[in-house]
């Protein structure tokens, strides 16, 4: 018996062994054909859209079969295999009759080609669901059963109803649906860049910021917290999924910060802040930079512009935010850089990993901002710089210092570097493919039936046409529809259903709407009751969910202002850096800063005293970050430092003017 088991352990193992090498060798096949095609485009971007969508499958359906197996889960790797399989079959018989399918069958398709995408259609709701479970599945199921029997929706909601056919012919055979502009954008301008933080991780890159944030954190208050805040949004801002970054960063930064004496749950609360807070920042922003700028007709350096402004100021309010938390709980806060490295770098190994990164990035800054190319050569030329310098800057660097490591052994060791960070690049961009694709069908079937315009004329009819509450709903709406969601698949459903309505009926310029519903979209992965970032980093820390979020709210206050302060603000959010937006992005910042002083500080006043000043720097906060006028602003700022100059001199224990005698 015994031996019997020792031979299907053995099996399984070698198994395992051979999907793993799979894993990388299809990952490697798969870039090479997504770097082939940027430089040559050889063919219609739909067709390689197309051929994109096999290829992620490809990838997905063995790795994911990998960990079923690992995990002892074969019913999941016996339904998943079948399903990857079908859309791998799937793109690869579309590619080879692309013409007659795209061109010539336009409206109408084969019977066994139905019979096709009705498998396909059951294989993407699978996928979704296993990936982003019921909720997600709930979306996109429901979308197609409204698009079927929408005829019999109430009010406002009705429509004309789509046939099977029509729906399948929407959905796949006419290569639209989930071969849409949307996987299509994926495949051109998303996927590229997830490469490039594929080799990020592959060469150390994010290693090299954690040893930065550590090293700064010796001197800074809240050196631990910072660091938190710093590695996860770095990353976050690349990996395009705040509950899946406050996964991956979550496991180190929140038992440190529990180690050096933070509570759980504001420790959970500052991480899944971070990881939030990342995926609005640029250049990258989640992967939805390229999809806004793709959407407004303008260039990708036009939309990261005008996101510096919002982005300085969230990073300001969080960093000050962590501060008063960290501080508030006289926790050590120094992080021993022995538990996560075994040595410093020397100034000299600084200089050469300085080179190594910088040199690509700024190869992407100069292509981009400068030369402006397109964001797909822009990608190509970044990814051939990082893979030349990655492997060739250590070699240098080992012949310059006449180390023990031969330079043959490092060329080896940073080619094994370049094939796991090609590798990465394939596993973080699966997932985030396949709800695209899912999402690009839900909006085909909107676009259909016409539901943009009927959640705009909701919104206008719940309003009352008054621009406050227009803003609040869809800000709520935008919340509801980024639940669970990678970041950029969120901001695509918010940008269909709600964007137009803000810019068509309430004249809000299209950039502003468009990041007003972006910023709100985010707001889901620290708003309960889901609040997904807040449960992942919850169950990390073994605190309590509501706690959780009710740090991580406190902390993120200003972010749920923001969007609203962009519609009334719209020079902040503008393609040039003029002095009005900095004026106005100045006011807000401070407005915003109220906010966090009087929601984090830790006051040393009576209670009652403490809640009264923590519900007027919050009012004043707010209204100093809305209101359009500088005045008031001016005026509202003043109050806030007036309050500020005032607590540090009764901290001092020093009286007020005019306060001689009166408790304090």
């Amino acid at each position: 018996m015994s031996s019997k088991t020792d031979q299907q352990s053995s099996l399984t193992s070698k198994i395992l062994r051979g999907l793993d090498v799979s894993v990388t060798a299809s990952a490697i096949v798969f870039w090479l054909i997504v770097l082939w095609w940027a430089q040559t485009q050889e063919m219609a971007r739909t067709k390689f859209g197309v051929i994109f969508v096999g290829g992620i499958m490809s990838v997905y359906a063995i790795d994911q079969t990998r960990q079923a197996l690992k995990e002892g889960d074969r019913i999941d790797a016996a339904v998943l295999l079948p399903s990857a399989i079908i859309l791998i079959s799937a793109s690869a018989y579309f590619a080879a009759n692309f013409q007659t399918v795209y061109v010539m069958q336009q409206g109408y398709a084969l019977e066994h080609e139905y019979m096709l995408a009705r498998i396909i259609i059951l294989s993407i709701l699978y996928l979704t669901w296993r990936e982003f479970g019921n909720l997600f599945l709930g979306l996109v199921g429901g979308a197609m059963i409204y698009g079927i029997y929408g005829n019999y929706a109430p009010g406002i909601l009705n429509h004309g109803g789509m046939t099977e056919l029509t729906l399948l012919q929407a959905l796949v055979t006419d290569l639209y649906g989930f071969y849409g502009s949307l996987t299509q954008l994926t495949a051109a301008w998303i996927a590229p860049f997830l490469l490039y933080a594929g080799l990020l991780f592959g060469y150390g890159a994010f290693d090299l910021i954690l040893r930065v944030a550590i090293q700064s954190g010796k001197y800074i208050e809240s050196g631990v917290a910072q660091t938190a805040v710093l590695s996860s949004a770095v990353i976050g801002s690349i990996n395009g999924s705040y509950t899946a970054n406050a996964a991956m960063t979550g496991s180190f930064t929140i038992p440190t910060m529990i180690d050096s004496g933070m509570k759980p749950h504001r420790a959970a609360g500052i991480e899944s802040v971070a990881s939030t807070s990342g995926q609005v920042l640029p250049p990258v922003m989640g992967a939805s930079a390229f999809v806004m700028a793709s959407y407004l007709g303008v260039s990708y350096l036009d939309i990261v512009t005008a996101g510096l402004i919002p982005a300085a100021i969230l990073v300001a309010c969080i960093g000050i935010a962590v501060h008063y938390v960290a501080i508030s709980d006289t926790s050590s806060q120094n992080m021993d850089f022995d538990e996560f490295f075994d040595d410093e770098l020397s100034g000299r190994q600084k200089m050469f990993e300085g080179v190594r990164f910088g040199i690509p990035f700024v190869v992407l800054i100069y292509l981009l901002g400068i030369v402006q190319f397109t964001v797909m050569t822009a990608a190509l030329w970044t990814i051939v710089s990082m893979v030349v310098c990655g492997i060739t800057v250590p070699v240098i660097q080992r012949l310059v210092d006449r180390s023990d490591t031969s330079p043959v052994a490092e060329f080896t060791q940073q080619a094994k570097n370049t094939v796991r960070g090609f590798r990465r690049g394939a596993i973080i961009l699966a997932p985030i493919a396949i709800i695209l694709v899912a999402v690009n069908g839900v909006i085909d079937i909107f676009s259909v039936t016409g539901v943009p315009n009927k959640i705009a004329l909701l919104l206008i009819d719940l309003s009352g046409g008054v621009l406050l509450f227009a803003v609040l709903l869809a800000m709520l709406v935008a919340i509801l529809m980024g639940v669970g969601m990678p970041t950029v698949a969120a901001y695509v459903i918010v940008a269909i259903l709600i964007a137009p309505t803000l810019v068509a009926d309430f004249g809000i310029p299209d950039i502003t709407a468009h990041y007003t519903v972006f910023y709100a979209a985010i707001l889901a992965g620290i708003t309960p009751p889901v609040a997904t970032a807040a449960v992942v980093t919850a169950g990390i820390a073994g605190a309590n969910f509501w706690r959780v979020c009710g740090a991580a709210i406190k902390i993120a206050a200003p972010l749920f202002i923001l969007p609203i302060a962009f519609v009334y603000n719209p020079e902040m959010i503008s393609v040039d850096l003029a002095t009005p937006g900095l004026v106005a992005g100045s006011l807000v910042l401070l407005g915003s800063i109220a906010m966090i002083y009087g929601l984090n500080y830790p006051f040393k006043i009576s209670a009652g005293r403490r809640v009264g000043l923590r519900l007027l720097l919050t009012v004043l906060g707010m209204v100093v970050m809305v209101y359009p006028g500088q005045i008031v602003k001016s005026a509202g700022i003043a109050v806030f430092l007036g309050i500020f100059v005032a607590e540090k001199l009764m901290t001092d224990g020093r009286s007020l003017p005019f306060t001689s005698g009166v408790d304090q």
